[in-house]
């Protein structure tokens, strides 16, 4: 169990790190957008399509990270309102639904959608990169979530013993 808390840490500060990253190539993007657009009567061709893959990046990265973190939003008013293993119970089928969603509908169904947009050749307009690429990183996202709710499923069940 040890092991699996030190994977989740060191997962846990590369996604962020990512994130960081991500959102500071936000920033610097839009910058230039405003600076190209305002400044130099040109606006740039190109960081408007940009910044929205990098929203895409850091919104469905973030999702993930927060759901590892066990701070995604969520209704709790049922859970707060047991004790003792029904809630427990609850919290784990929570989980492990969370999990089921990652798993089948982000991991599964984000790798068809890649596959599909690499078969059919989508490229974007501005930056004429793949579209796989934009979406490689909901089945990456997915796979996240599965993880972290099996490591919050572990945790739950070592809180019942």
């Amino acid at each position: 169990m040890a092991d699996l808390s030190q994977l989740k840490q060191k997962v846990d500060s590369v996604i962020s790190w990512m994130l960081a990253l991500l959102m500071a190539s936000m920033v610097l993007n839009v910058l230039w957008q405003v600076f190209s657009r305002y400044v130099l009567s040109s606006p740039s061709s190109f960081s408007d399509e940009l910044a929205r893959f990098l929203l895409i990046w850091l919104g469905t990265l973030g999702a993930a990270y927060v759901a590892g973190l066990d701070k995604h939003l969520a209704i709790d008013l049922l859970v707060n309102s047991l004790v003792g293993r029904s809630k427990v119970r609850l919290q784990q089928s929570i989980h492990a639904i969370i999990g089921l969603f990652g798993l089948f509908a982000m991991g599964f169904g984000g790798v068809n959608l890649v596959l599909l947009s690499h078969k059919l050749g989508q490229v974007s307009p501005a930056l004429g990169l793949p579209l796989s690429v934009v979406y490689i990183v909901i089945p990456i996202s997915g796979l996240l979530i599965v993880f972290y709710s099996i490591v919050s499923l572990l945790n739950t069940k070592a809180a019942v013993n």
